[in-house]
């Protein structure tokens, strides 16, 4: 069944019929997510092993790390359809982390920060499940969204220049870190280029973006099957068809599971000059992995068929136990993918158990089929990675950003600036710093216009304060009046008292007042997912407040005078 049929069957003539659920009652949906699993690991063995030679290590260790999330997420739960893996956004933050750590390495070899990196990884994973059951996962969306994209926009960027040695088939050593370097080291890296891997890489980058079209998707296949899988079906019996062997072909041990690299904590804690690296590994890690996390899955759920809602606080938990667990067994860092999700649902998948489908069978590949495996040619990898970091930094994002508001362009292009002359934590910092700045000058212009009298302190009070004034009892509905401001870095408190009204089974209207001033960006995507995605949820008033452009989620700052 298709996901329109599934969604139709959810919503039906018989609304007594619940959506599928995780856990046992699960099962009975086994045929679905056999199939939806198998798709996935289809697309999760390339992509999972890229993604470990962008982080800097060999490709072992990012199936692994997919294996273990498929292994212990169904089981904790917290979202539908995600699938977990190790993610592309992480690998810039892994291997600056592994290279302060003692040095990164590559797709064959195990650098020698490795080690202390799984150490990192731990801790970071450990403090997740803390936060978890502290109910912190809602502090995630402090972060405005202009910032987030602007994040995942270098890292598109990071992604695409580190993985050229791997695209054009280099083998020789990079020595390269920061952004610059890898830019300064593109002509010794073509001077050493291999023809064949060139021909591999650049071909099945073409056919992956050829069927990604808008002309090539108008077909159910191309609709339905990852470009990944096409690509990686033209690549690998060209490489056979080429006679590429050695280097340029991936390497897969004939036992997976020997001389797999274990946590050194002895060295990291004997090492006092490297806890800071350390430190601001942990710091990283938690927040990427936090933020895309949390919103992978608030994107799935907005695709889910079934129109199912994670729990944040869940999904939190469950990717911290996985990092630890993964962190253990020499993995690496493990978070909700959004083309492996996206492909679960396009192959019918309903319910976490296709996550576990999933890493059945890449347990399957490795054991049973390593030769197969390692047919996969490291330009081709190379080609994934390039066409992954070309989708999270594509041109039609920025398009889309200046469309709500050009504040939103410039908060995602100094984020990008940011992130690429410093590193992620850094970038991100900044980008939400120019943000407040930006809500704070909307805020100061509302309260000039309406000749109120703020000095900055009282505007930073009201940008994190409840925005909730009032809660007006109408018996079966509540009504949450909003008379101030609300932006990225309150707007949470506004949902979690929605979320609380609708747990004690009240109807929930968000009555925006018109001295309310300002709402940002970021808070009007959350309205509108809340107005049209939760039951029982509905949301009045923005009409009078002035929009600063023609989309329906751009800044509204000041008052529209209504007539009569």
């Amino acid at each position: 069944m298709n996901p329109e049929s599934a969604a139709h069957e959810a919503a039906g003539a018989d609304v007594r019929v619940p959506p599928p659920q995780n856990g046992i009652p699960g099962l009975k949906h086994w045929r679905h997510d056999l199939l939806g699993g198998f798709v996935v690991s289809l697309v999760s063995l390339p992509l999972s092993s890229g993604i470990a030679i962008a982080s800097g290590a060999p490709p072992i260790y990012g199936i692994i790390s997919s294996i273990i999330a498929g292994l212990i997420f169904p089981f904790i739960g917290g979202s539908f359809v995600t699938i977990s893996g190790p993610a592309a956004g992480l690998a810039p933050a892994l291997m600056a982390t592994m290279v302060a750590l003692g040095g990164a390495g590559d797709a064959d070899h195990v650098g020698a920060g490795y080690h202390m990196l799984l150490v990192v990884i731990l801790i970071a994973g450990a403090l997740q499940v803390l936060m978890a059951n502290l109910n912190l996962a809602r502090y995630a969306s402090v972060f405005p969204a202009s910032a987030v994209e602007g994040m995942l926009g270098a890292i598109g960027i990071l992604i695409l220049v580190k993985a050229l040695p791997l695209f054009i088939g280099f083998t020789g050593e990079t020595h390269a870190h920061g952004f610059l370097e890898y830019l300064a080291n593109i002509p010794h890296w073509w001077e050493g280029r291999h023809e064949p891997a060139v021909f591999i890489g650049v071909v099945t980058l073409i056919v992956m973006l050829a069927v990604n079209t808008r002309a090539a998707r108008r077909w159910s296949l191309f609709a339905k099957v990852p470009p990944h899988l096409f690509g990686v079906a033209f690549a690998v019996p060209t490489a056979i068809a080429l006679g590429l062997s050695g280097d340029y072909l991936i390497t897969v041990p004939a036992d997976p599971l020997s001389g797999l690299s274990l946590p050194d904590f002895r060295g990291l804690a004997t090492q006092p000059d490297l806890w800071w690296a350390a430190f601001v590994g942990v710091m990283t890690l938690m927040l990427i992995d936090g933020v895309e996390s949390l919103a992978t899955a608030q994107a799935i759920d907005r695709i889910d068929p079934f129109k199912r809602q994670s729990n944040p606080d869940r999904v939190l938990l469950a990717m911290g136990l996985s990092n630890m667990v993964s962190s253990l067994m020499g993995g690496l860092t493990v978070i909700p993918g959004g083309v492996k999700s996206k492909t679960c649902i396009e192959a019918g998948g309903r319910t976490l158990w296709a996550n576990f489908v999933n890493a059945l069978f890449l347990l399957a590949f490795l054991f049973l089929a390593p030769g197969l495996v390692a047919l996969l040619p490291k330009a081709a990898l190379g080609a994934i990675l390039v066409y992954t970091g070309w989708k999270m930094m594509h041109p039609s994002i920025v398009r889309g950003l200046a469309t709500v508001g050009r504040e939103q362009v410039l908060v995602y292009g100094v984020t990008i600036a940011a992130t690429l002359l410093t590193d992620l934590l850094i970038g991100v910092l900044v980008g939400t710093a120019v943000k407040l700045a930006i809500v704070a000058w909307f805020r100061f212009g509302v309260a000039r216009e309406q000749h109120q009298d703020l000095s900055t302190l009282g505007v930073l009070r009201e940008l994190f304060a409840d925005p909730v004034d009032e809660v007006e009892d109408l018996g079966d509905e509540h009504v949450l009046h909003v008379t101030h401001p609300v932006v990225s870095f309150n707007a949470y408190r506004l949902f979690e008292r929605v979320t609380q009204e609708r747990a004690n089974g009240h109807t929930v209207r968000i009555l925006f007042e018109p001295n309310s001033a300002l709402v940002d960006h970021t808070a009007m995507e959350g309205l509108h997912r809340a107005d049209h995605d939760l039951e029982g949820v509905s949301v009045a008033g923005l009409e009078t407040l002035r929009p600063t452009t023609q989309h329906p989620a751009c800044v509204r700052a000041g008052h529209i005078q209504l007539a009569g």
